[in-house]
């Protein structure tokens, strides 16, 4: 969107923040499909090939330049014989709003927990 008048700062502001979280999501999801590619000796052909596509539309697909459908994730994941994990976590700890019923202590706990395990995951993924 523009800064045309009429738009409010904080409308500005917002669309600040939703195009660097756009930036972020497209990084880690073209991350993770090329080391996931790597660490079993794919290529930009071979994927192409799975999903029946040329080279160049995976090449504009891991390029990071689109807005990506979840057709065309599905695509991917299925070319690749994986499957994408999606977490949507709190950006800050203590919100008020993590979820009813749960304290923020518990919350806190239990963010903490799963952080845990994720990077456990993750670390035992990279070999580390």
């Amino acid at each position: 969107m523009g800064s045309g008048t009429g738009v409010s700062p904080d409308h500005r502001a917002t669309e600040g923040q939703i195009e660097d979280e756009l930036l972020a999501l497209v990084t880690q999801l073209t991350n993770e499909i090329t080391w996931y590619m790597r660490e079993r000796g794919l290529t930009r052909a071979d994927l192409a090939a799975r999903m029946g596509v040329s080279p160049g539309r995976v090449s504009q697909i891991l390029s990071g330049g689109e807005n990506l459908t979840l057709r065309t994730l599905a695509a991917l994941s299925t070319a690749l014989d994986a499957r994408f994990d999606i977490e949507l976590s709190a950006l800050k700890g203590g919100d008020a709003f993590t979820s009813r019923g749960t304290t923020q202590a518990e919350s806190a706990a239990a963010g903490n927990h799963h952080m845990r395990s994720r990077t456990t995951h993750r670390e035992a993924r990279l070999g580390r």
